[in-house]
């Protein structure tokens, strides 16, 4: 642990990773970037997601963005002695977090009543697909699965055009900060009561939580309803003479602002467009107009223009982040290192506590874990002596 580290707000917290894919091993890494320590425990075919397609040859792109910052070991927890090693792990721990569904951790014994029994300041995490009770518990979830589910297929559909997936995985990555939220707050729970507790996070709740601006239905109105937040008209993705570029000109200041620098003043004191609900009614009028100015410039050239007084960014490919001068400056990219990929550049951090605010981030840190990359380590750690580890390795229970 460096110094810096040791300052960060979750400092001292070990968290066993029991999970797979994105959500609850995306939960773990939020989880390490506000200072705690992550140990991954992968079973001896390892987290699915280092199989997923990727370009990068060495190992899988997903798995390095997703498992940083942890510590692996490897573990068949159907043997007794790899069950056992996982019940010092568990002692010692202070979260627990897995992905199993419903009636799995039981067949596993590492359910919360199991494990609690062996350490009652255990803060124990399920990331489950639709919740730990219902008629769907025991279903696969799986991201997509929720979008469709949800309703956000079919909002995020074309007017006329058939419903449409959100690429990103986004369920399962704002499923992973609802684990970081709920486990830091029963963190804190537990300094003041001194207990763990069992938590429930499921993609079907993160897929709702995500849409509470549609779910609100009033008394009186009819079930089917428009629901979308979508300003319309002018806010939105524009073409330009080279590139495209993201405009938001909701507020009367920012809309007469915009008018201004593409020299349709006339717009911005016309009543017929003076609110933003009058403006996506006009679309079909203004649209064109607005496309034809930014048509005399590249999108690069009218993001300088308008700088602070429109609000807009030039519409970039995410490679463009690891140089920009704002991400930069924030240090929220630094380099890791991964026995297969070797140096690569990553997210380091997301918030920034305290002295760092305005620092720059670690040098090089250790980024995810080949499988098993420190399974010997770890047993170490647990008290096994050498010739305890290399059987363990020699019997597949560990590796």
């Amino acid at each position: 642990m460096t110094q810096a580290t040791s300052q960060l707000p979750l400092s001292g917290i070990r968290v066993l990773d029991l999970s797979a894919y994105i959500a609850g091993p995306y939960g773990c890494a939020l989880l390490g970037d506000m200072g705690a320590e992550i140990i991954k425990v992968e079973p001896p075919e390892g987290d699915n997601l280092r199989k997923y397609p990727s370009t990068l040859a060495a190992e899988s792109r997903a798995f390095l963005g997703i498992n940083r910052n942890k510590r692996g070991i490897c573990l068949d927890l159907k043997t007794e002695a790899g069950y056992e090693v996982l019940r010092r792990l568990v002692v010692r721990a202070d979260v627990l977090v897995h992905n199993f569904r419903p009636g799995v951790p039981e067949r596993l014994r590492i359910d919360f009543a199991t494990l609690h029994a062996l350490n009652p300041r255990l803060i124990y995490c399920a990331m489950t697909g639709y919740g730990a009770v219902g008629p769907m518990a025991r279903q696969p979830g799986y991201d997509q699965v929720l979008q469709a589910m949800t309703g956000m297929c079919a909002s995020q559909a074309k007017p006329g055009g058939p419903p449409e997936i959100l690429y990103g995985s986004v369920v399962d990555y704002y499923g992973a900060a609802l684990i970081s939220n709920a486990v830091s707050a029963a963190l804190y729970q537990r300094e003041k009561t001194g207990a763990g507790q069992a938590i429930d996070v499921s993609l079907l709740g993160s897929a709702l939580a995500m849409q509470s601006a549609r779910l609100v239905w009033a008394e009186g109105e009819p079930r089917h309803i428009e629901r979308d937040m979508r300003s319309g008209g002018i806010t939105g993705i524009h073409p330009t003479q080279e590139g495209y570029i993201y405009i938001s000109a909701n507020t009367p200041h920012f809309w007469r602002s915009l008018c201004e620098h593409l020299g349709l003043s006339e717009l911005a004191d016309d009543p017929e467009y003076d609110t933003v609900k009058k403006r996506a009614a006009r679309a079909n009028e203004l649209i064109p107009r607005v496309r034809a100015a930014l048509a005399r410039d590249s999108a690069k050239a009218w993001a300088e223009r308008f700088g602070q007084s429109v609000p807009c960014a030039v519409v970039n490919p995410v490679e463009d982040m690891f140089d920009h001068p704002q991400v930069q400056a924030m240090g929220f990219m630094g380099e890791y290192r991964n026995p297969q990929a070797g140096a690569y550049q990553g997210l380091r951090r997301w918030a920034v506590f305290g002295d760092d605010i305005g620092a720059a981030p670690d040098p090089a840190a250790e980024g995810a874990p080949a499988l098993g990359q420190h399974t010997r380590d770890i047993l170490s750690e647990l008290g096994y002596a050498d010739n305890e580890i290399e059987s363990l390795l020699g019997s597949a229970a560990a590796r």
